[in-house]
């Protein structure tokens, strides 16, 4: 299966939180924080918001960093996936 984000929709899949501190200590997965990295995947059309066109900034490839609590996540064939509007994303990481 495919998914193909919609309007100004993007589809991230984050990479690994941090398993361990710098200092070499093993977090537990209770102890971990989600990860707000991830890469674009798939990119939509863009849209309309008040009669404005809404051209889409980011690119498939890209790393970015995205608001911690936005978006809808999505497992497919064993992947996650994290659904977001483009204004969730808050920088490109180049």
């Amino acid at each position: 299966m495919k998914i193909e984000p919609l309007f100004d929709r993007v589809l991230l899949q984050p990479k690994e939180s941090e398993k361990e501190t710098k200092g070499g200590i093993i977090l537990p997965s209770a102890a971990q924080e989600k990860s707000t990295l991830a890469t674009v995947k798939a990119v939509g059309r863009g849209g309309e918001l008040d009669g404005h066109k809404i051209d889409m900034q980011v690119s498939v490839g890209d790393t970015v960093l995205y608001s911690k609590y936005s978006g809808t996540e999505v497992t497919l064939d064993g992947e996650k996936y994290v659904v977001v509007r483009q204004a969730d994303i808050l920088a490109v990481i180049k």
